[in-house]
């Protein structure tokens, strides 16, 4: 089944080959079909899905998303004007729809991040996340009666 990731995977192997402008109008069709930014130049690892097709997913074209990833609708992977750096997210991590993940930070691996968290700063590997700015989650404990 085709869907924003399929695509970008074939843009991706044009932009490796040289053949710039065809991975060019592969991403122009992400972008139509979508209505998602996923540029050719993005490393994204095997096993990685984007929920819904991709619709909404905005990626800047020097992330790195590692293997196994979950992206959800909606999220945006991108730059800070003031700080240099993009983000990486590594292996297993979960990414809820509409989540912001902004700078030059790092996902680890197996973290997940809460919907519509804009997250601003390193998440630890197997921390879970959420909110504006994200904070991570402290697990409950229960009271022993």
């Amino acid at each position: 089944m085709f869907n924003a990731l399929s695509f970008q995977r074939i843009a991706h192997a044009l932009h490796r080959a040289g053949f710039g402008r065809a991975a060019h109008a592969v991403t122009a069709a992400i972008r139509t079909l979508f209505s998602a930014h996923i540029p050719a130049e993005v490393v994204i690892g095997p096993g990685t899905e984007f929920g819904y097709g991709g619709i909404g997913v905005i990626i800047h074209k020097d992330a790195i998303i590692g293997r196994n990833v979950l992206i959800s609708p909606g999220v945006v992977v991108g730059g800070r004007s003031e700080l240099p750096g993009v983000p990486v997210i590594e292996d297993g991590a979960k990414i809820g729809a509409g989540a912001k993940v902004l700078g030059p930070i790092r996902i680890g691996a197996g973290a997940k991040v809460g919907a519509n968290a804009v997250v601003l700063q390193d998440v630890a590997p197997g921390e879970t996340v959420a909110g504006v700015p994200a904070r991570p989650l402290h697990a409950r404990r229960r009271s022993i009666a």
